[in-house]
C-alpha cells in the first residue's frame, strides 16, 4: 500500500470491530477516524487544524511513537539493526491526538526501499499502563498474511502467549487490517480496522472533529467499559507480568 503522492498525508473514516469467540462469545464494533501520515516527508504535513508535534485539534507528536524522538530516524535505524534497509517511502497509519489526548492500541507502519518495494511492517501496540511493543514483520508482499508470536500483556482478559496472525489489503483509497490472535488453547480474537482514505484538509479536519467528537477520549472509554462487561461475564484475568520485555520482536 504506497499512494503515489509523496505528500498526500490522509485521513480515513471507518469502523473497529473485536470479536471474541472463547470462553464467551464478545463482539464489538464502533466508528473512528485515523491518520495515514507519510514519514518520510513529515515536514511538509501541515493544515489548518492539523499540527505536527504541536496542539490542534487534531495533531500527530512523534514522542507517542518508537523511541520518542525522530520517527523516520527511528524506523529506519531499528529496521537496519535488523539488516532491513528502507530507505524509500515509511507510511503511518495511527490515531491522531485529538485536543492534545490519543491512545493507540496499535499502530501501522508500511516500510519500502527506494525501489518502491515493500521490506517490513512493523505493528507498534500500546497498553493501558503506558507501555509501548513493536513487532517487527519481515515481507515484500503487500497482501501476505504475517505472522509473529504474543509477547507483550495487553489485555488483562487473555495471556502473554499464543500467536497474532495479520493480513492488510493494499489499495490507494481504502486501509484494511485484520488482526487474528489465537491463544492456542482455543481462544480467539478477531479484530477488523477498516476505513476510506481522503486527503488531509481543513475541511476534512473539521469534518472529523465535529461528527466525532472526543473520539479518542471515547477509545480509552470503551476499552474499560469492555473490560467491565468481560469482568461481569467471569471470563479468566491475567494480571501483567512484572518482568521487562523488550522493545521489539520479529
Amino acid at each position: 500500500m504506497r499512494p503515489e503522492a509523496r505528500s498526500s498525508a490522509q485521513i480515513g473514516f471507518g469502523r473497529v470491530m473485536h470479536a471474541r469467540q472463547q470462553p464467551i462469545t464478545h463482539r464489538f464494533d464502533y466508528p473512528v477516524y485515523f491518520l495515514r501520515l507519510p514519514v518520510h516527508d513529515l515536514a511538509n504535513v501541515e493544515s489548518r487544524w492539523f499540527s505536527r508535534n504541536r496542539f490542534n485539534l487534531l495533531s500527530f507528536h512523534e514522542r507517542d511513537h518508537g523511541d520518542g524522538g525522530d520517527s523516520l530516524t527511528w524506523a529506519r535505524g531499528l529496521l537496519r539493526q535488523h539488516g532491513l534497509i528502507a530507505d524509500g517511502d515509511i507510511w503511518l497509519t495511527t490515531f491522531p491526538r485529538v485536543l492534545g489526548y490519543a491512545f493507540k492500541p496499535v499502530s501501522v507502519w508500511h516500510c519500502h526501499r527506494a525501489d518502491g518495494e515493500l521490506v517490513a511492517v512493523l505493528a507498534e501496540v500500546n497498553n493501558t499502563f503506558g507501555e509501548r511493543h513493536v513487532y517487527l514483520l519481515r515481507t515484500n508482499d503487500p497482501a501476505a498474511t504475517l505472522h509473529a508470536e504474543k509477547v507483550f500483556h495487553v489485555s488483562p482478559f487473555f495471556p502473554v502467549r499464543g500467536d497474532y496472525s495479520f493480513q492488510f489489503k493494499p489499495h490507494a483509497e481504502l486501509f484494511h487490517a485484520r488482526i487474528d490472535y489465537a491463544t492456542g488453547s482455543g481462544e480467539t480474537l478477531h479484530t477488523v480496522w477498516w476505513g476510506r482514505l481522503q486527503p488531509l484538509t481543513p475541511r476534512a479536519c473539521l469534518h472529523a472533529f465535529f461528527r466525532y467528537p472526543l473520539m479518542t477520549w471515547g477509545v480509552i472509554a470503551r476499552i474499560h467499559w469492555q473490560a467491565l462487561r468481560l469482568f461481569i461475564k467471569r471470563v479468566p484475568f491475567f494480571r501483567k507480568p512484572p518482568a521487562p520485555l523488550k522493545e521489539v520482536t520479529e
